[in-house]
């Protein structure tokens, strides 16, 4: 058997040396973190860029929980055993780890192997991608989006506020040539013209704070109970004309937050759900909590969402929706919230179809039981 066709773990130690040199010069100038690790969490090697941006432990499970908080990601003992065991890849997006007083936003990613030594067990290959770069420029492509909507609101706000204005001004103006006049029977006319002009407006002024993002206080704790209520009612008539069944199922008394924000967020989620069942169906909104964190979960009995585009929805500008039907912008906006508060959202499909969107959101201290 010649060199060439000598398989690796014969090859002479200088060729096996060389390899393994290359193999750590390669490593060690990627700009991702990776960390390997066996079946029992021992961490096996893990390149320079991991020991940058992780706290480095000799446990996988124990590296991870080390930065993250686990009230928001619980068990990754769990989560990484799970992946090797089932021989099936995991991905989490934004989470949220602290390192040397920083705090960065990573995308992990965990890939079951076959241990190339030992036959029969498992090792896991942890990738870590620095996304805080990323994720600070999508914000401010998602804040000029919002501008760029705010912009376009207050034009159509401004055009349909001017009609009705336009018409008061002009029958006062009547009124007052008739009164001139003494023609009291116009006056009565033109004063009705001025009420319907009038009651227009109050209607618009009454639709922009229905569907105001400001109804809570920053300052005031509120009870999450309360905020899926005010949701839920204001996206009722749209789950009406859907022939869409909302049921609630929430603690009293429910877990009060700081969320001036959630709103906006329950009522994104409850309308993409009614999107997602045109020929009716249901969705069920359950709360849970414990001493830590509060969970809300949607669950809807609509098509699904893609196994393609399940890693995907949560981006900015992604969006499955007919043109024109959506910017793509909502479920990034609800992300973005959610993390501001320390909390994470996740998406997959129901068992027996229709989709699960799920919020998990650290209680503050002084609001705990």
């Amino acid at each position: 058997m010649s060199d060439q066709e000598k398989p690796f773990n014969q090859m002479d130690e200088s060729v096996s040396g060389l390899v393994s040199e290359l193999c750590r010069q390669m490593l060690g100038r990627i700009h991702i973190g990776l960390l390997v690790f066996d079946d029992q969490m021992r961490v096996l090697l893990h390149n320079e860029k991991a020991d940058e941006i992780l706290s480095i432990q000799p446990r996988a499970d124990r590296t991870l929980a080390d930065g993250t908080d686990m009230s928001i990601w619980q068990d990754w003992n769990r989560e990484l055993s799970a992946s090797l065991t089932a021989n099936k890849n995991l991905h989490f997006d934004s989470v949220h780890y602290r390192h040397n007083n920083k705090t960065r936003c990573l995308r992990i990613c965990c890939y079951p192997f076959a241990h190339p030594l030992d036959d029969g067990k498992k090792i896991g290959i942890l990738i870590f991608e620095d996304r805080t770069e990323d994720n600070e420029l999508q914000r401010q492509l998602a804040d000029s989006e919002r501008l760029a909507a705010l912009g376009k609101m207050a034009s159509k706000v401004a055009h349909e506020l001017n009609n009705p204005l336009d018409g008061v001004l002009r029958y006062i103006n009547l009124a007052i040539r008739s009164a001139e006049q003494a023609n009291f029977e116009k006056i009565t006319e033109y004063l009705g013209h001025c009420r319907d002009g009038l009651n227009r407006v109050m209607h618009i002024s009454s639709e922009l704070l229905e569907f105001s993002r400001s109804t809570y206080n920053i300052f005031d704790p509120t009870p999450i109970g309360r905020i899926i209520d005010d949701a839920i009612k204001v996206m009722q008539p749209a789950a009406q004309a859907a022939a869409v069944r909302i049921t609630k199922i929430v603690p009293e008394p429910s877990p009060a937050v700081r969320g001036p924000n959630l709103f906006q967020v329950f009522c994104n989620l409850i309308k993409n759900a009614i999107d997602a069942m045109p020929d009716g169906g249901s969705l069920t909104i359950t709360c849970s909590s414990d001493k830590d964190r509060v969970t809300i979960e949607f669950q809807d009995s609509g098509y699904g969402i893609d196994a393609n585009n399940i890693d995907s929805i949560f981006e900015p500008f992604f969006t499955t929706k007919a043109f024109g039907k959506g910017t793509g912008l909502g479920l990034a906006v609800c992300r973005d919230i959610i993390e501001k508060y320390g909390g994470r959202i996740g998406a997959k499909n129901a068992p027996h179809g229709g989709s699960i969107f799920t919020i998990y959101i650290p209680l503050e201290k002084d609001l705990r039981e």
